[in-house]
């Protein structure tokens, strides 16, 4: 899967959750989301488009390919747990929680997010008992 910078996975990201709901994604409407300008969406998107996770029209809308749906689920998983981990076990207020692993999902071995995953659980069933 191809390596790209973390500005890029949050493009990669708000394509994805766009697409989900929206079922079309258009370069404004990314803009939107991340609160950037249109240009830098033009650049992102030839980028991600470079790397093979979107095909994008200058007029049309993006999609998103197989490849760039592996890669934002990837993302969203690493976001999801380290937010689930300093809730739950650590007991930060939520919207701490979301910024700080927004920050981290792009800098976090796999390594550690499997133990950290594996953690959540085996604290998840000890609350459960």
């Amino acid at each position: 899967m191809a390596e790209i910078s973390s500005s890029l996975e949050d493009y990669i990201e708000a394509v994805y959750s766009i697409y989900t709901n929206e079922k079309k994604v258009k370069a404004v409407e990314v803009a939107r989301r991340l609160k950037v300008s249109r240009a830098s969406v033009t650049e992102a998107m030839q980028k991600l488009e470079q790397s093979g996770l979107i095909n994008y029209g200058y007029y049309g809308t993006i999609s998103i390919t197989e490849e760039g749906v592996k890669k934002a689920k990837e993302i969203i998983k690493k976001h999801e747990t380290l937010a689930e981990f300093f809730e739950k076990i650590l007991g930060v207020e939520h919207n701490l929680a979301e910024e700080t692993a927004c920050k981290i999902e792009h800098v976090i071995d796999n390594t550690i997010l499997n133990k950290l995953e594996k953690h959540i659980k085996e604290y998840g069933a000890f609350i459960s008992e």
